[in-house]
């Protein structure tokens, strides 16, 4: 039996036994229609094809720039195909039992630059030091004690806004952060970022919260955060479509990186439960290694 016809049995099947709508059916016709032109092309056909061959047709897939998404609803046609094909007696195995499904690449984080960053914070400290109403220096003040503690310690935007005051009353020179599973983690605060926090605590009101706000939770949202930063980097002349709270924390791995440090202590400042996620800022090594080797190898133009 011809490919063609296999497919057009599967069809009927997911048409009468499951009662596929028509588009499904259409878009089946499709993606194994394309399937078995591929097998045909190497010499084989879908009663023929082996493991190999299916990796082989992703791997095609693949360098035709087809997205990971697209190529596992492919393989997710093809695994039903082949199964329907086993059930009904007509092949005795399943080439598409151990092949693994595509994977999207993780896009890299975005990053602001050191300059950049550093523009931010200027701004910001320079605003909370301005002449204004109670309410506007208030506004300003918390703003830049915000982005000094999330890029010195590079702590979600949930562990940030929800800090408790006695997170940073007990060491001045290092914070209690709860992060996800109500996990603590413990994390240095420099210089700057802890004057700021006295100046801006002595200020407060009593309350449990660093960051209060008249909201249900007591504490000032992620949300507002996210807009008057957004605000923030509009005056600093940098795209506000770039600037986010989790670009800061971004920023504050790619930098530590890009300076020396070692994966696993960012891992640890970052409150990542696996390296694996951590890793995602390993572009940043790949470059320093680059730039090392093309600075300091004896045949590079520039050692």
């Amino acid at each position: 039996m011809s490919g063609a016809h296999l497919v057009d049995s599967f069809l009927e099947m997911m048409s009468a036994e499951r009662g596929a709508a028509r588009n499904t059916i259409e878009a089946y016709r499709r993606d194994l229609g394309d399937y078995c032109g591929y097998l045909a092309g190497k010499g084989s056909g879908p009663m023929q094809a082996a493991r190999e061959q299916v990796v082989s047709y992703l791997a095609f897939l693949d360098a035709q720039g087809l997205s990971a998404s697209s190529s596992a609803r492919k393989l997710s046609a093809i695994r039903q195909f082949h199964k329907f094909l086993c059930a009904d007696n007509l092949r005795a195995d399943d080439p598409t039992r151990i092949v693994g499904s595509p994977k999207a690449r993780r896009a890299l984080p975005k990053v602001l630059s050191i300059g950049e960053v550093d523009r931010l914070l200027s701004l910001a400290e320079q605003e909370a030091n301005e002449p204004a109403s109670d309410a506007k220096q208030a506004a300003a003040l918390r703003l830049y004690v915000l982005l000094e503690l999330l890029y010195a310690t590079g702590m979600r935007v949930s562990e940030l806004v929800s800090l408790k005051r006695s997170a940073v009353m007990r060491d001045a020179t290092f914070l209690t952060i709860i992060g996800k599973g109500n996990k603590e983690r413990v994390v240095p605060v420099n210089d700057r970022a802890r004057d700021a926090v006295r100046a801006y605590v002595a200020t407060l009101p009593p309350g449990p919260w660093l960051f209060p706000a008249g909201g249900e939770d007591g504490y000032l949202s992620r949300q507002v955060f996210a807009r008057d930063l957004k605000g923030l980097a509009g005056r600093a002349g940098i795209g506000a479509a770039r600037v986010a709270p989790h670009v800061l924390r971004h920023a504050f791995a790619s930098h530590l990186l890009a300076g020396g440090a070692d994966l696993r202590v960012v891992q640890t400042l970052l409150g990542h439960a696996d390296i694996s996620t951590t890793q995602i800022y390993t572009h940043v090594l790949d470059e320093k290694l680059r730039t090392l080797v093309e600075q300091h190898h004896p045949l590079s133009d520039k050692a």
